[in-house]
């Protein structure tokens, strides 16, 4: 017998909120990190050293700030989607708006994630085996509609935590063998490191540099509650635990986990050009040579052979642990986003949850989750046609402005008691980053200065003007939102 359709709405948009958070913890990791971190590992350590590590720090500050503002918000609002508060706060009008954002990002930044591991493991994988790329594409996303279909975020939180299990267990297992080839011991890995020039980790004296650490702390903490705490995606596996404390246990453990996490990562990535060295892939200062990219270093070690021997660069075991590490972050990535993208529009845009019985709702249900699998696919299949690295990345940039509306309208709505004109708020929002955009092209002449993390800040923090100029005068509860 099939389950009562109330019973798989439920299951597939908040697991029943019956999900145990060290579960949710565990398979929040594999959500956050794509097949592009398994790839770019090595880009880390050799642009800007260890400095990464200080964003993590701000991370989670980051998640403290969810932990204890914005989780018993959502609690309280007790909806699908967490963009149910903009409609209680300002009007449906701003819903809409922020769902928009949610969905051109996450559409836009998943299919490049998953497009750049299906061309890795169309080289790897599909290509040696005679498999087109149409097929590896269709392939990947009927898995990813599959396991996803029936449960949702009740079936995604178990088999997200297994895929992040095998991920870490990947990364683990690729340090040990990369240490073996250069025949070190843990005190000798410890000691490689740690005199490695790629290994500094704190910049404190130019205010310049990108890797300044209040920058990147700053950034790290801000990016967090924008690209988490008002992500649909990001925030939908939090909201499957029980109650308000279990979720914040599991976001606070997750916070802190992301340390370790971060730095097994970059320690494979100094590992790698060490030995990228003694194989002639790159010299002493960890310059690539050949024409080699950062991107293509792991893996070309793990799973490429020495031409001048003829022999693998590195034992098949490291081969494995790559693909399964690419495939266990590309399909926790893509499960994850797709469910909440199938949330999303079912519920913010097409308010099937509060038009429609349950009959109804499921399958508007249906029909939106095989549509997004279906729209995912083209995307990724049209970023190989462009096949431009530069599209690519402008991709990611366009990704990285939809977040300062999404920001500006939280902190507005929960620090101010002004409503703005519900109206107004889609131009506000669509004209802000046309002007942060305007702002970033023309800086370097006007100012002087290139605008780098700060851009978020100042895209919400333009987005709030907007709303403040269109408020009217009455008044609102600043927590005011829908049940």
């Amino acid at each position: 017998m099939g389950q009562h359709p109330k019973e798989s709405n439920s299951a597939f948009f908040t697991g029943d909120r019956k999900s145990p958070w060290p579960v949710v913890a565990i398979s929040m990791i594999g959500t956050s990190i794509s097949g592009v971190t398994f790839i770019s590992v090595p880009g880390y350590v050799a642009a800007t050293q260890m400095s990464y590590m200080q964003m993590v720090l701000g991370f989670f500050t980051g998640y403290i700030t969810i932990a204890f503002v914005l989780l018993p918000l959502y609690y309280r609002l007790d909806s699908f989607s967490i963009y149910g508060y903009l409609s209680g706060r300002f009007g449906p009008r701003s819903r809409t708006t922020g769902a928009g954002f949610f969905l051109l990002s996450k559409f836009l930044g998943c299919g490049v994630r998953m497009y750049l591991t299906a061309i890795v493991l169309q080289v790897i994988l599909f290509g040696p085996l005679g498999i087109p790329f149409l097929v590896n594409i269709l392939l990947t996303m009927g898995i990813v509609w599959l396991y996803t279909f029936r449960g949702g975020v009740k079936t995604l939180v178990w088999v997200d935590m297994l895929q992040t299990l095998c991920m870490v267990g990947a990364v683990i297992l690729a340090i040990v063998f990369v240490c073996r080839a250069l025949d070190f011991d843990f005190k000798g890995l410890c000691a490689a490191i740690g005199d490695s020039p790629m290994s500094r980790v704190w910049f404190f004296d130019n205010p310049a540099d990108k890797r300044f650490f209040w920058k990147q702390f700053l950034a790290g903490a801000f990016t967090t509650v924008a690209m988490t705490g008002l992500d649909q995606d990001m925030m939908q596996k939090n909201l499957s635990c029980k109650n308000l404390r279990s979720a914040q246990k599991n976001v606070l453990s997750y916070g802190f986990s992301f340390v370790p996490i971060n730095l097994l990562f970059l320690w494979l990535g100094v590992l790698l050009y060490l030995y990228g060295a003694r194989v002639g892939l790159c010299d002493g200062g960890g310059q690539l040579l050949g024409g080699l990219k950062a991107d293509e270093l792991f893996p070309v070690l793990a799973t490429g052979k020495n031409p001048a021997t003829g022999l693998r660069y590195l034992p098949a075991a490291v081969g494995i642990a790559f693909v399964i590490g690419l495939v266990c972050a590309a399909f926790s990535s893509a499960g994850s986003a797709v469910t909440a993208l199938t949330t999303s529009v079912t519920v913010d845009i097409l308010g099937a949850d509060r038009k429609q019985n349950e009959e109804g709702l499921t399958r508007t249900r249906h029909i939106t989750h095989a549509l997004v699998c279906i729209v995912m696919a083209g995307l990724i299949y049209a970023f190989r046609a462009i096949g431009n690295g530069s599209v690519i990345n402008a991709v990611y940039v366009v990704a990285s402005y939809t977040y300062g509306p999404l920001l500006g309208l939280y902190v507005f709505g929960l620090f101010t008691r002004l409503k703005p004109r519900d109206a107004w708020i889609p131009w506000i929002c669509i004209a802000s980053p046309l002007l942060c955009l305007v702002l970033s092209l023309g800086a370097p002449h006007w100012f002087g200065f290139e605008i780098g993390y700060e851009l978020l800040l100042i895209n919400a923090a333009i987005t709030m003007i907007g709303l403040a100029i269109a408020s009217i005068r009455k008044e609102t509860s600043p927590t005011q939102s829908i049940n």
